[in-house]
């Protein structure tokens, strides 16, 4: 018969992962909104989920939480972008992207600067979308990223779309098939030649 006051042994392994994360939540109210907003907005409930970040944000700022004000700031902008309200989604954006400016954060300034042109396109603001999107294949030729450039000249060629700039997104399209064709990716090399030869021609 087990005596009753030996614990089982399981009990003396390492804290339960969820249970202390959940501790930590009950002391940082902030972030348990902040997390509870991610899981409406996963599920497309964009109005209590705005409400969650705006509850989160306002917690982080209380606490002078400089990075948790920046991610609830990008993540109200989600919100706002999903909801169709542009110049709400275009601040939120911003406040993130000048606390991670002044970080130094380089790929978090990146991802909201695509975000960015996403809202400028949305709203109609082409050349503004093509300011920020120069400047991201700018980075990407820099910093020697390929894929990257690859992404956003995709990007471009769309806004050139919409602009009624034909040449311009071929050349676009050419110049994303010649990065394919430089890394043997034959397919996609051609893909994008065939789309770009057809703009030239139209």
């Amino acid at each position: 018969m087990e005596d009753a006051n030996i614990q089982p042994l399981s009990s003396l392994g390492a804290v339960d992962p969820q249970k202390a994360r959940d501790e930590a939540l009950q002391k940082d109210p902030a972030k348990r909104d902040y997390l509870e907003g991610r899981e409406l907005h996963k599920k497309g409930e964009y109005a209590q989920a705005g409400m969650a970040f705006h509850n989160a944000l306002m917690g982080f700022q209380e606490k002078g939480n400089e990075q948790g004000v920046a991610n609830a700031s990008d993540r109200l902008g989600d919100v706002c972008l999903a909801r169709e309200e542009y110049a709400d989604a275009l601040e939120n954006y911003q406040r993130a992207y000048e606390i991670c400016e002044k970080e130094e954060d380089s790929f978090s300034t990146l991802a909201l600067n695509k975000k960015i042109a996403a809202v400028y396109k949305k709203q109609g603001e082409l050349d503004k979308a093509l300011e920020i999107l120069f400047d991201m294949v700018e980075h990407y030729q820099l910093t020697k990223n390929p894929k990257g450039m690859v992404d956003i000249l995709v990007v471009v060629a769309e806004v050139y779309l919409e602009k009624g700039e034909k040449q311009k997104a071929a050349d676009s399209y050419y110049t994303v098939s010649s990065i394919h064709k430089n890394f043997k990716h034959k397919r996609m090399s051609e893909e994008f030649a065939a789309r770009a030869d057809e703009l030239s021609k139209g």
